[in-house]
């Protein structure tokens, strides 16, 4: 079961983060679970070269805006939301 931090939201784990292929200047980065079934996917467009954003190593997310992970993803999902949360507090900058 996922971490959780109160009945209201799940504890997820920076897994991916990768550049849009499609558009330029649109970050996605991939949170899961510790379990690596269900995540959480966020687009940040970078509006210019001094565009900054802090990424966190978790964050907390509301269950229903979680998606259900294919299973082809899982294992490396649940690989790395372990490793991120075995070597990083939630708020740590990454």
């Amino acid at each position: 079961m996922a971490d959780t931090k109160d009945a209201e939201t799940v504890r997820v784990w920076l897994v991916e983060r990768t550049y849009s292929d499609d558009e330029q200047n649109i970050v996605i980065l991939v949170y899961a679970t510790p379990d690596g079934e269900r995540y959480l996917r966020k687009e940040r467009a970078l509006t210019s070269f001094g565009d900054h954003r802090d990424t966190t190593a978790g964050i907390d997310a509301d269950p229903r805006n979680l998606g259900e992970t294919d299973e082809e993803k899982r294992e490396q999902y649940a690989a790395e939301a372990k490793r991120m949360a075995d070597r990083h507090e939630p708020d740590d900058l990454i």
